[in-house]
């Protein structure tokens, strides 16, 4: 289909050989003598500003460029980048400052620069014309920044490619030999220019997932199970990693959090080992590697190699908020120090270095210093013996990657090859000594460190970004039970509603030094609610869910296609583009559309509203085609069918539940407020009853499972607490027994209330009329048999007023089911166990 108008210019488009573009960062820009500040000056994007003192005429994108390329009749050259892109600055320094380049592209073409993070509609729609032109071209290049297309005055692409090169080299035209026969073709064949252009718009437009793909596709765990396949098919054995092929071994190779997170999401409800595997590796080797920053934290955008030794060293806000989430719930799972460790280091970098002081979190870090890249994070050798010492500073070098044969041009970038327990072994030393020592060797790297040219920051504030990062810091905070983190989303929401929207109370996408840009996105809604029900979770503030609707209603008025289902990018009043996006896949960070699901099935089970639950479904049956033919390349929405088929399973009307526990707890009935919920349950002796309740319907080997002990006492008795006041009196205990290997860990006891007894004048603690203990077992991977026999036990010691019984037990006996390989596990007593930590939480906040 391509063929004629294609041919017209096949010398031309075959001379715009592409290269892959490794994305780093912004350099600093000196330029000799006076120079004149463009349109750019008065934009309120870092990166545009950065080419403001160029010679080019550039024009920010608008009327007054598109009309000026129509009245002229001139080709557009667009081109777009980012603040901490290393080759868009290259771009910038060889090509757009050379004076003589910038006289011919100012009088034969009219010169666009987008900044990607402030318009990612007009990146998506020519990154994607870019991948359409490529096609066209039979070339097996891929995208990448600086993107750089050849439009029509119209703003229609008909060719384009990545960085070009100021002069020929190599073979391969530079930018001035581009530039001239793009403007020859443009003169001599303009009609049949337009008609590639009208082919490849034709084939973008078809591309944005506009139109609901032919054949119905049920939707069932089926399609949640072909992603997760897809995702652990790609699994990279040796070294960790998802997107992995063994044809391309050595191609960079990214974190894609939004893949591990389906893994951690759905590996909740299934007994799969090979999950579990690929997320613990991976997580291990990132946080041993040279993608981790070691000495301030964070995680840099990718990695060059196959091992995670050496990144492209720009750090993005949207990483770190990801990567927060999947290490803080991995360490949450497995209790392992690494993850808590990493995720902390990912947290105190954000709020040191990437925090504005109203609140809002910045977009990115820089990557190079004064045009080297990982200059700043690279170290000699010498330079840490004289840090550190010589007799100090060895196991330091063996520990973090110096001693090995592979080196960065500029250094050696920090990692670890080595466990701890090797390197002491080596040295004679205790593990713990060891690993001490390297803790304060790299407090004083990192001191060293700040003495050198600091990185440039792009310091514009992203909704969408910031969104992430609310959820990521509300979840962090809930979990390592850090009030810091907590603090720093809500001030950051406070700020984004205060400071990001319109007179009408609309979402606006960026703020840059009290400048506002162009209204929200479908992104912007969806990840600041899918933040806004984080922070309702962990601080039962229902403010954060009042908004939380509101923000929904927003997003559903402005971007739903009430004719095809889904939503749309942009809204309904948005510039009018070539193309309107309304597609599912994942990029960098996951599709609004998959997030807006998952925020309908939590608002659906919070609130009880149907509409909700309609609205997830009609997304879900449009996008379950897509799903289908692309299992990885959407794995958001699989996570969040998983998260749908999850609630639509409670088999309960949860209108009549929200009653019930809402009666139930006005009573102080709080256990027994789900009629439908199955327990294992042995009553005591006259004094007590206790009662047992599970998460899970099944044990799933290698994971946890969370369990309540719910114990009434007798009306005019009590039961000593855990510690036991005063001395003397036996603590009541929850204890496990049985043979299996599964542990009862993570126990919580609440505190007793004070009480005196006759004859004692020390104030006793005690527990009266029901308490409940709260703690988790732990399952060994290899359990074996169908069923597992354990006995919960309950020892006690009770009193009233005037004597106390002897300490006794009380057995729960319970044959729990253990699932297999692969087997979907439903919750159980969900309402149960969270009403229960929504009291917890109450008296936490009382205290």
């Amino acid at each position: 289909m391509f063929s004629r108008p294609v041919c017209t210019i096949k010398q031309f488009i075959y001379s715009l050989a592409p290269v892959f573009v490794l994305s780093l960062s912004v350099s600093t820009f000196a330029f000799g003598g006076e120079t004149k500040t463009n349109r750019l000056g008065k934009t309120s994007s870092p990166y545009l500003l950065h080419h403001a003192d160029n010679p080019v005429d550039w024009f920010p994108w608008g009327p007054e460029a598109l009309e000026k390329a129509k009245k002229e009749n001139k080709p557009i050259f667009l081109s777009v980048g980012y603040s901490s892109c290393y080759w868009c600055h290259v771009m910038e320094r060889l090509v757009f400052s050379d004076e003589k380049i910038a006289a011919y592209m100012n009088k034969h073409f009219v010169n666009i620069k987008v900044d990607r993070e402030e318009r990612p509609d007009i990146d998506d729609i020519y990154m994607t014309s870019l991948i359409v032109y490529y096609q066209a071209t039979g070339s097996k290049q891929g995208g990448g920044w600086p993107l750089s297309m050849f439009l029509t005055p119209e703003g229609k692409p008909f060719a384009g490619g990545t960085y070009f090169p100021p002069k020929d080299q190599g073979g391969r035209l530079g930018f001035p030999t581009i530039l001239a026969q793009v403007d020859q073709f443009w003169k001599k064949n303009e009609k049949g220019v337009r008609e590639t252009a009208d082919l490849i718009t034709k084939h973008v437009q078809k591309s944005s997932g506009q139109n609901r793909q032919t054949g119905s596709v049920p939707v069932d765990n089926k399609l949640t199970l072909r992603s997760i396949e897809a995702v652990k098919d790609s699994f990279d054995e040796e070294y960790g990693g998802v997107d992995f092929s063994p044809s391309r071994a050595n191609a960079p190779k990214f974190p894609v959090p939004v893949k591990l997170a389906l893994l951690q999401g759905t590996a909740k409800n299934h007994a799969d080992e090979k999950s579990d595997m690929v997320i613990e590796k991976t997580l291990s080797k990132m946080a041993n590697g040279g993608i981790y920053d070691h000495l301030g934290g964070g995680f840099h955008r990718y990695s060059t190699d196959r091992k995670w030794h050496v990144p492209h060293f720009e750090k993005m806000l949207y990483d770190q908020a990801q990567l927060i989430s999947v290490y803080v719930e991995e360490y949450r799972k497995t209790n392992n120090p690494l993850y808590k460790e990493v995720t902390e280091g990912i947290c105190d970098f954000v709020l040191r270095e990437l925090t504005d002081p109203q609140g809002g979190f910045y977009s990115a870090l820089d990557a190079e210093t004064d045009g080297v890249e990982g200059k700043y994070y690279a170290w000699d050798k010498k330079e840490v013996v004289k840090l550190l010492s010589e007799k100090n500073s060895q196991g330091f070098l063996e520990a973090y990657g110096f001693n090995e044969n592979e080196k960065f041009e500029h250094g050696v970038v920090l990692h670890r090859n080595k466990s701890l327990e090797k390197i002491a072994e080596e040295q004679d030393r205790s593990v713990s000594k060891l690993a001490a020592q390297l803790n304060q060797q790299k407090k004083t790297l990192f001191k060293a460190r700040l003495n050198r040219k600091p990185m440039i920051r792009d310091d514009k504030v992203l909704t969408n970004w910031n969104g992430l990062m609310i959820h990521a810091l509300a979840q962090a905070g809930s979990v390592l039970g850090r009030q810091d983190y907590l603090d720093a989303a809500e001030k950051c929401t406070h700020f984004i509603l205060k400071e990001m929207n319109d007179s009408e109370k609309n979402l606006l996408h960026s703020y840059y030094h009290g400048k506002v840009g162009v209204s929200a996105y479908l992104d912007d809604y969806a990840f600041l609610v899918k933040g806004l029900l984080t922070l309702h979770d962990v601080t039962d503030n229902s403010e954060w869910l009042t908004v939380a609707k509101d923000l929904s209603k927003k997003q559903i008025d402005l971007f739903w296609d009430n004719d095809g289902h889904g939503f749309y990018f942009t809204s309904h009043g948005h510039e009018e583009l070539i193309a309107r996006s309304k597609t599912a896949y994942d990029s960098v960070i996951p599709s609004g559309n998959s997030v807006a699901v998952r925020n309908f099935v939590k608002l659906w089970d919070l609130t009880g509203d149907d509409q909700y639950k309609k609205l997830a479904e009609e997304s879900l049956a449009f996008y379950a085609s897509g799903l289908k033919n692309s299992p990885r390349g959407m794995a958001g929405m699989a996570l969040a069918l998983s998260e749908y088929l999850a609630g639509a399973k409670s088999g309960e009307s949860k209108k009549n539940v929200r009653k019930t526990i809402s009666e139930g707890v006005s009573q102080g009935k709080l256990i027994l407020v789900s009629g439908t919920q199955k327990k294992s349950k042995k009553k005591g002796d006259e004094l007590i009853n206790a009662s047992i309740f599970l998460s899970k319907k099944k044990l799933i080997p290698g994971r946890q499972c969370e369990v309540l002990l719910v114990v009434k006492i007798k009306p005019g008795w009590h039961i000593n607490a855990n510690p036991a006041t005063p001395e003397g009196f036996v603590s009541t205990e929850f204890q496990l027994e049985n043979k299996s290997g599964v542990k009862l860990e993570r126990v919580f006891y609440p505190k007793g209330r004070a009480f005196t007894m006759d004859g004692i004048d020390d104030e006793m603690s005690v527990y009266e009329k029901r308490v409940i203990f709260y703690g988790v077992l732990s399952v060994p991977k290899r359990i074996k048999g169908g069923k597992v026999d354990l006995s919960f036990n309950v020892k006690y010691q009770a009193c009233n007023h005037n004597l106390c019984k002897k300490a006794t037990v009380v057995k729960l006996p319970a044959s729990v089911a253990i699932a297999k390989p692969g087997e979907a596990v439903e919750s159980n007593n969900v309402k149960l166990f969270k009403l229960y930590k929504k009291s917890m939480k109450k008296k936490k906040q009382r205290n």
